[in-house]
């Protein structure tokens, strides 16, 4: 006990110089690994081309690196509780790197695909220990909300900032070039790493819960994987039937084992915790509402308005530049004053009330005064919200459980996106095929009624994305009861092998 309390003192009155340039580095990587979900959203028409993708199987250059990063999230955390947590971050950047260059080298569909799965299992071990090392680096409270305003804004922007970057490197280089870019901005992050971040040893005597990896990888991929293959299947189809029954039971396994585990994957009482239990439930909410909206909206502009890919991803400026005022300006300032549900519900309400005015998109809606509102509205909401999400959720956290509730919080996030994109694509798709069904009355007016239809389908999707996040709201409202936190919080010293 005096030597924790010893390196408690030691941490808070001398912290690191160099955390700030640290800090940069860490939130290089979370840019990196959040961006790279959307980079090729854009470029995949021109990968498809390329490549001589067929339609049915073009999704699996998304889904392949959505499902290894968000199965595998779990597994990454403790990795990096046991390995160390810079060493593991070093780890995943270098095969990210990699992974990325075998991509965009790609000389078949299956090489694209391969190596999308191989960027995903090296950003489920990139990913929690990028947070972890922000969470035992910044201690002070003032401190630790500015540190999570600068994270949680990536964390919620990337995606927009990777429509950006896929637009501009597709229209002037090659979709190549939203693989190769990783590389060198991973090479910069590995420097920086080694000279920045400090160098913990991990508990190297602990044993890897292998059967826990099993049962909860092996659930949550089923379940993923199932709702990706809704659209094309149906909601009946026996195989989709199947993965979801097979994910529940692998799930429901996974819960009962780690209740009995002698070293779980996921200690139960992270997840017991109410305000812990609150976040990752209101993450996941959040983003099942906003990420479909992204591809939405990447549509809408080049397929129905007609913009360019850059201009698709220059439209998405204002709702990027929303999310860093809600974060950094107004999360930030007030975190320290009112409790963090006091944020996270109204900014949900406020993310919705954005979502509802983008309903009444038509196929001849005007940016400014159609979609311009709605992204500000939504962006303002999701920063308020996942700024003091990042924040509470990895609170009050004991060094040796800091990788898995960070990737507790990451899975939320991705598993969120997986959900959102499969079931809002889902509603979308069968949506359109109605409204052609019953008003396509003159084969002669069909392009106009199709295009009519595409609109319709995502304006009854975001209905549905809106109803989602007023159940954020709600979640966040009703289970996240933490206090603003007015006492300087410290993290304790990992307790030596030795002495455990």
């Amino acid at each position: 006990m005096s030597a924790l309390g010893t390196g408690d003192a030691t941490a808070s009155v001398n912290p690191d110089p160099r955390r700030w340039w640290g800090l940069m580095v860490i939130a290089l990587a979370q840019l990196m690994v959040v961006l790279d979900a959307t980079i090729v959203n854009i470029a995949l028409p021109s990968a498809q081309r390329d490549l001589g993708m067929s339609d049915g199987n073009r999704q699996w250059v998304i889904t392949s690196y959505t499902l290894a990063f968000g199965g595998l999230l779990l597994l990454g955390g403790r990795v990096a509780d046991l390995v160390g947590r810079r060493r593991t971050f070093v780890i995943g950047l270098a095969g990210f790197a990699a992974a990325s260059a075998f991509g965009g080298a790609a000389v078949g569909a299956g090489t694209l695909f391969a190596a999308r799965a191989l960027q995903g299992v090296f950003a489920a071990l990139l990913a929690p220990s990028a947070l972890s090392l922000l969470t035992t680096t910044f201690t002070d409270p003032r401190e630790r909300g500015r540190a999570f305003s600068i994270y949680g804004t990536l964390a919620a922007s990337g995606s927009a900032i990777g429509f950006i970057v896929g637009g501009l490197l597709t229209e002037y280089l090659n979709w190549r070039w939203c693989l190769y870019v990783n590389v060198p901005i991973a090479i910069v992050t590995v420097v920086g790493a080694f000279v920045l971040l400090e160098n913990r040893p991990g508990n190297a005597g602990a044993r890897l819960d292998v059967l826990g990896v099993l049962l909860g990888c092996g659930g949550l991929v089923a379940i993923v994987d199932g709702l990706s293959e809704v659209e094309s299947l149906g909601w009946s189809d026996p195989l989709v039937l199947g993965l979801f029954a097979g994910g529940a039971v692998l799930l429901t396994a996974f819960v009962w084992w780690q209740t009995r585990a002698p070293a779980p994957l996921l200690p139960l009482h992270i997840v017991k915790d109410r305000n812990r239990a609150g976040c990752f439930l209101t993450m996941m909410l959040a983003v099942t509402g906003m990420f479909g909206l992204y591809l939405f909206m990447t549509y809408y502009l080049q397929v129905v308005l007609g913009y360019s890919p850059v201009r698709t991803g220059l439209a998405f400026l204002p709702l990027t530049a929303s999310i860093l005022i809600g974060s950094t300006q107004i999360a930030a300032r007030l975190l320290q004053h009112l409790p963090p549900r006091l944020l996270m519900a109204p900014g949900m309400v406020l993310a919705a009330s954005g979502m509802l005015i983008l309903t009444q998109i038509t196929v001849h809606s005007e940016y400014v005064s159609d979609i311009l509102p709605a992204q500000i509205l939504m962006g303002l909401g999701m920063g308020l919200t996942l700024m003091p999400v990042f924040s509470t959720a990895t609170a009050g956290v004991a060094p040796q459980d800091a990788g898995v509730a960070s990737a507790a919080v990451n899975t939320s996030q991705q598993m969120g996106g997986s959900i959102g994109t499969a079931l809002l694509n889902t509603v979308a798709t069968t949506s359109s095929a109605a409204y052609v069904g019953s008003h396509l009355t003159d084969p002669v007016g069909r392009a106009e009624v199709t295009r009519e239809a595409i609109v319709h389908g995502y304006a009854v999707a975001i209905w549905c994305a809106a109803a989602v996040t007023l159940m954020a709201a709600l979640v966040a409202a009703l289970l996240v009861t933490a206090r603003a936190p007015k006492h300087k919080v410290t993290v304790p010293e990992p307790v030596p092998e030795s002495v455990a």
